[in-house]
């Protein structure tokens, strides 16, 4: 799954003001079997998206038309928490979102999250609930995350906050990178370091 780069990224937004979202959640186990990243995000919030005949809720955030087109989830407290499976990650790059807004990440999800090319923000709960005041407000309000200088606005108040991030983690996003790619694009210096290191032959 190719990681597109994240520098600055304006948006409207998906709320959903649930705290202690966990990953069994975000992806149903059931759908876990699957040996690759393609289709996850059809099964995003499943339980909650979709009747037990497979048609959509209607009263479910992510089927409501004003939310479409948005690459931005605001969600609750404690998104992400529950299992390690990186699948959860899959879901929500393959629905389409680019950044996940929360006052607070379970570590591991916030790691696969960045490792798959999707940006935890993690803000105030303060701000949280201004983020979610403002969308009720206007679903069309568009919040401004710009990585390089660390900062997430809500454009219709101008209220802003920085945020913190992995500074590696950071550089990856900044140029599409995954690990590889990171490394590959360091190869040179690499064999630079390598013929100063000492010979053991």
């Amino acid at each position: 799954m190719p990681i597109d780069k994240f520098i600055t990224l304006t948006s409207t937004m998906i709320p959903l003001p649930i705290e202690n979202v966990d990953t069994d959640q975000i992806i149903p186990a059931r759908f876990l079997k699957a040996t690759t990243k393609e289709g996850f995000g059809d099964n995003l919030f499943a339980d909650w998206r979709y009747n037990k005949d497979g048609s959509p809720k209607k009263d479910f955030v992510l089927n409501k038309p004003e939310y479409q087109g948005s690459t931005v989830l605001v969600a609750g407290k404690n998104f992400g928490s529950g299992s390690s499976r990186e699948h959860a990650a899959w879901a929500v790059h393959g629905y389409g979102l680019k950044a996940v807004v929360s006052s607070f990440f379970a570590d591991i999800f916030k790691n696969n999250a960045l490792n798959n090319g999707v940006l935890p923000v993690q803000v105030s709960e303060e701000f949280l609930q201004k983020i979610f005041a403002a969308i009720e407000k206007d679903p069309k309000t568009e919040i401004e995350i710009n990585l390089e200088k660390q900062t997430i606005t809500l454009k219709s108040t101008g209220d802003s906050e920085s945020f913190e991030i992995n500074s590696y983690k950071k550089d990856c996003m900044l140029n599409g990178f995954d690990d590889i790619d990171y490394l590959l694009n360091i190869k040179e210096e690499i064999i630079e370091f390598g013929k100063k290191l000492p010979s053991f032959n």
